[in-house]
């Protein structure tokens, strides 16, 4: 386990464990406010641009699917790291402008008409499937969006506190069904964070008010 891993593990395990202790059962916002799921944000679909390339929606723009939308000032996006040259070429070609590097891997562009774009590299191997779904795993903008449960382990893995609070809140909103995926998801590619993960099921499900499956 390298270093940065462990103050990622460590920093989980801090916030997951004050949220525990402090959080009351419906201390969060009303029911309504949660279930609301809007498109109030207008992102560019890249589709035309980076056609044939598979890409997805992250970020708080891919969690307006599964919570109340948030305000963001970038759309984030993932393509498989083998596309990443031939992605490069079509933003280009397409009038993108080039802004900066991600320290997480990839860049960040300005479009044409003034949006700020992250490309983030996929390079985790559960990347192919996890972008082959988000295909059919559509927002109400049609724009395609990773799927609950890679979406829960990228932001699991980054381990910010946005992050964390994100999970909490997309799997106490979420149903067995999906929490089943999430958990399968889980069991195959980070094993060691099935508990941390049933503790931000636990804490989402707080908020809501509703029993845990735990």
């Amino acid at each position: 386990m390298t270093a940065a891993i462990d103050v990622r593990t460590l920093t989980r395990r801090t916030i997951i464990d004050m949220a525990r202790r402090r959080q009351r059962s419906g201390s969060g916002s009303s029911r309504e406010f949660l279930l609301e799921r809007t498109t109030m944000t207008q992102w560019p679909d890249l589709a035309p641009v980076l056609s044939p390339i598979l890409w997805a929606v992250v970020g708080a723009a891919a969690t307006r699917l599964y919570m109340p939308e948030r305000f963001t000032r970038d759309l984030d996006i993932v393509v498989g790291v083998q596309d990443v040259e031939i992605a490069t070429r079509k933003l280009y070609a397409a009038g993108y402008v080039r802004m900066g590097t991600l320290s997480i891997g990839g860049s960040r562009w300005q479009s044409p008409a003034g949006e700020s774009i992250d490309v983030i590299e996929g390079i985790d191997p559960w990347w192919p499937v996890a972008l082959e779904a988000a295909q059919v795993n559509r927002d109400a903008q049609g724009l395609p969006v990773l799927p609950l449960p890679y979406l829960a382990l990228m932001k699991f893995n980054a381990s910010r506190t946005i992050d964390l609070g994100d999970i909490a809140r997309m799997l106490g909103l979420a149903d067995e069904a999906a929490l089943a995926q999430v958990r399968n998801v889980f069991r195959q590619y980070a094993p060691d964070g099935l508990d941390d993960l049933e503790s931000l099921i636990t804490l989402g499900k707080l908020e809501l008010d509703l029993p845990s499956s735990v």
